[in-house]
């Protein structure tokens, strides 16, 4: 009996009563035909010509159909033959078979189980599905290398926003048809004065002083098609920064981008960003107050020990306050510091006290500067010092000698002079201390000096006459 043996010879094998073309009819149905006698033993078997894949099975007549299925298989055969057994008249629906044969080779049927008349052997049709699931394996493998690539896009994705966050170089990357923002990372947001998702899709003239849509896009692909490399300088319209631009192409996908490089003109004039960061560093980390104000005085920023030193729970507590509002003498304090850096750009060294947010006094030592840069003035700067302990205030020794000599003398005419002309003594000696004292500090201004004691310019210079400070020359 060969492997491709005419069918009603192999169902004679069985004793089954063929019509002439059984043959015919069964190759076109099935891909696999198999008669099983009661006991599972394959009795007769046809293979469909144009399934070369299955080869010759043949070697199966005479062993029991099970030996040739998977151990799942076995299981779910073995439960459609008891259950064929208990209803014999039911109609058996298609199960799916795995077949193995030479220990590795392995290929699914899908099969009909149908009873023959007069007899207790089975006839099985199958249909190979070998093709279907070779499709299905393809499509699985598909959908795997889909699932690979996409793991590997949002891998590049994820690279390339790690890497443009980390670079501590200002980048802003920008459509130039549309001249809209693409992205930009966090360091060309912050040198902007905003934050990266404020800027996410808006036009890239707008983050600039008088610039124009279009006037602007041109200038950008005009420089990033130059040959030699060429900076744009521009005004930040949120802070005002003054920065330098390097716009140049490059292709993603097909497509073009401007991929804009920022710098800050300020940090090149200063030595460049590891000079930037070390200032900021020292801002933050020293333990002297730094106040930065405007030209009027109001606090833009300061670092934590200010807030320390005034008892302040946040920055926000003091922004935006003036740094007179602090000082225990208040606008004058202010008035002379600003005025001293005003015309010397600098002030070494001021004594003052400071008041806390809630009261507390702290002897201070500030030190100021007047901040420019090209195009007008920053403001000021203060470095204030706490020295309450060591109650550093810088005195004329010579004038604390003479107040000192003056209040012995008062205390000698104890038992000479009666109490109201002590008291008057006394009082006098002490206007004269407060007199030098503001003189001192104002660096001899009478203007300034007269507006700290709360007296008229003309009422100061009666008591400079009254206690031989005005000297000669001053009076004319």
């Amino acid at each position: 009996m060969t492997r491709q043996g005419r069918t009603s010879e192999r169902f004679r094998a069985g004793t089954l009563p063929a019509p002439a073309n059984v043959d015919d009819l069964v190759e076109h149905v099935a891909d696999l035909a198999v008669v099983l006698g009661p006991d599972d033993v394959v009795e007769g078997i046809s293979v469909n010509a144009d399934c070369a894949s299955l080869g010759s099975l043949d070697h199966w007549v005479g062993r029991e159909f099970p030996a040739f299925l998977t151990e799942e298989s076995r299981q779910k055969f073995a439960a459609r033959r008891a259950m064929m057994k208990e209803s014999p008249g039911s109609m058996s629906r298609p199960v799916e078979l795995n077949h193995f044969d030479n220990a590795t080779w392995e290929f699914p049927i899908r099969y009909t189980i149908h009873t023959l008349k007069d007899s207790a052997s089975v006839l099985l049709i199958g249909r190979d599905m070998q093709p279907i699931a070779e499709v299905q394996q393809r499509l699985v493998k598909e959908q795997q290398a889909r699932e690979r690539d996409q793991q590997k896009l949002r891998r590049g994705e994820t690279f390339f926003r790690v890497v443009l966050e980390a670079s501590e170089t200002p980048m802003v990357l920008v459509d130039p048809e549309s001249g809209r923002i693409h992205d930009v990372n966090t360091a060309g947001a912050s040198l902007l004065g905003t934050k990266t998702d404020m800027l996410d899709g808006n036009a890239f003239s707008q983050c600039f002083e008088g610039r124009r849509r279009s006037e602007f896009m041109d200038a950008l692909q005009t420089a990033a098609s130059s040959e030699e490399v060429r900076s744009m300088e521009l005004i930040a319209r949120r802070n005002g920064r003054e920065i330098g631009l390097i716009p140049q192409y490059f292709r993603a996908a097909g497509e073009l981008f401007l991929l804009c490089r920022l710098s800050s003109m300020d940090d090149e004039q200063a030595g460049g960003s590891e000079v930037t960061q070390s200032l900021a560093a020292l801002f933050s980390a020293t333990s002297d107050a730094i106040v930065m104000t405007d030209s009027k005085g109001v606090i833009r920023d300061a670092n934590e020990a200010f807030l320390i030193l005034t008892d302040a729970a946040q920055l926000r507590d003091v922004k935006e306050k003036s740094l007179g509002d602090f000082l225990v003498r208040g606008a004058v304090d202010l008035k002379l510091i600003l005025d001293a850096s005003m015309k010397k750009g600098r002030m070494r060294s001021y004594a003052a006290q400071i008041s806390s947010v809630v009261g507390t006094r702290a002897t201070v030592d500030i030190s100021a500067a007047r901040l420019r840069q090209r195009g007008g003035d920053l403001g000021y700067g203060f470095i204030i010092r706490d020295v309450t302990q060591s109650e550093a205030v810088d005195t004329d020794p010579g004038a604390a000698a003479v107040s000192e000599d003056a209040m012995r003398n008062v205390m000698d005419l104890v038992g000479t002079a009666s109490l109201k002309e002590l008291v008057s003594a006394t009082s006098d000696v002490v206007e004269k201390m407060c007199i030098e004292t503001a003189l001192q500090l104002s660096g001899n201004n009478r203007v300034a000096a007269a507006e700290m004691l709360g007296l008229s310019r003309q009422s100061l210079y009666v008591k400079l006459r009254k206690y031989g400070i005005l000297s000669v020359d001053a009076e004319s």
